[in-house]
Order: C-alpha cells, then structure tokens, then sequence
C-alpha cells in the first residue's frame, strides 16, 4: 500500500500541559531503579489490568484496538492530573493504549519504526506524545531529524518512519503517550494546526 503523505510527519497540537504536575506524579509511580527502559501502563487490555478478567482471542490486527476491552490501571487512579489529561482525549476520540515511558541517562532507542501508528495507514492508531521530563541531553530523530520536543507540549509523530532517541543526559527521560483512534474530531484538530 503506498502511503498517502497528507499529513506532515510531525505536528505539534495545540494543547499545553503542566509538566511539573506531570513529573510529580510520574516520578510517584517510578519506585524501582531501573537499568534502560521502563514502561508504566496507565490504561491497558483489560485483562492486564484485572487477571480475573478472560484473555481476549488473538488479535489479527492489534492497531485497530477492538481486540480488547481498555481499562485504567490503578497507577492511573492514582495519579489525578495524569488522569484528567487522558480524560480530556478521551471527549475526542477513544484512548486505547497509555503509558509512562521512561528512558535512562545514556540510553538509546535504537531507530525503528512502528508501522500502525500513522494517520496514512489504514485501520491505524496515532500515538500523542507529551514530553514530561527532557533533559538538555535529550533528543528525538524522525526521519533523520531532530523533533524540537518541549516539556508539557503535546505532539503527533508519524511513528511508521523510522525514529529514535538519544538520552546523553543526567536525568530520565519521561513521556506521556496516549494511542488514540482516529476519528473526525481529531482530525479536525490536526488539520487545523497542520
């Protein structure tokens, strides 16, 4: 399928958020030292979250996000500012996948590229990106160069390119990201600030 380049591979939404708040409560749920990579799930598949719950059948396409029922985890619960950020994408579109992803200081993700998270493919997910903790170390490439990412913004990235991050800091890197379904709401959103 040849890939439809409507849409810019980055843009940057139009939404601001208290990434002090953010921080605070991520740094809350990080308890353990960690060598690498550390994820926290926000919202997950429901039987993730609750073990009493069936497993779902084999997903012959993960992206669309219908595999599964989504459920807050109860670091979400814990969490209320983290928690009224998701919320408030949920009024737009359904927020399937959230997580807390965590990058130590002088750490790489290596490039790669995450073909169902991109508004040209179909049946597809788009990932929101919102930086909470970007040291000055900190830097992430899509298709070879850099995004200038800034604390508390909020980011659409066409993460079927390849990408990666490069931690050469002193401190974590944290991200708050949110898989959306993409529906007209959101896409009026995009449009708009594209």
């Amino acid at each position: 399928m040849e890939t439809d380049r409507r849409f810019k591979d980055r843009i940057q939404l139009p939404f601001k958020f208290d990434a002090e708040k953010m921080r605070e409560e991520a740094l809350a749920l990080k308890e353990e030292h960690y060598e690498y990579y550390k994820v926290i799930s926000l919202r997950a598949p429901a039987h993730l979250v609750d073990s009493s719950l069936p497993f779902p059948p084999p997903a012959n396409d993960y992206a669309d996000g219908s595999w599964t029922q989504w459920m807050d985890a109860p670091n979400l619960e814990k969490s209320p500012y983290l928690k009224k950020i998701v919320n408030q994408f949920d009024e737009y579109t359904t927020v399937n996948l959230v997580r807390l992803l965590f990058l130590a200081p002088n750490s790489v993700v290596k490039e790669h590229t995450d073909p169902t998270l991109s508004l040209e493919e179909e049946k597809s997910m788009i990932r929101l990106t919102i930086p909470i903790d970007n040291n000055e170390g900190v830097e992430f490439f899509l298709n070879g160069t850099l995004v200038p990412m800034k604390v508390g913004e909020c980011w659409y990235l066409r993460l079927s390119e390849p990408h990666q991050v490069l931690n050469n800091g002193d401190f974590d890197r944290i991200n708050l990201t949110l898989d959306l379904i993409p529906n007209d709401k959101i896409l009026k959103i995009i449009h708009n600030t594209h």
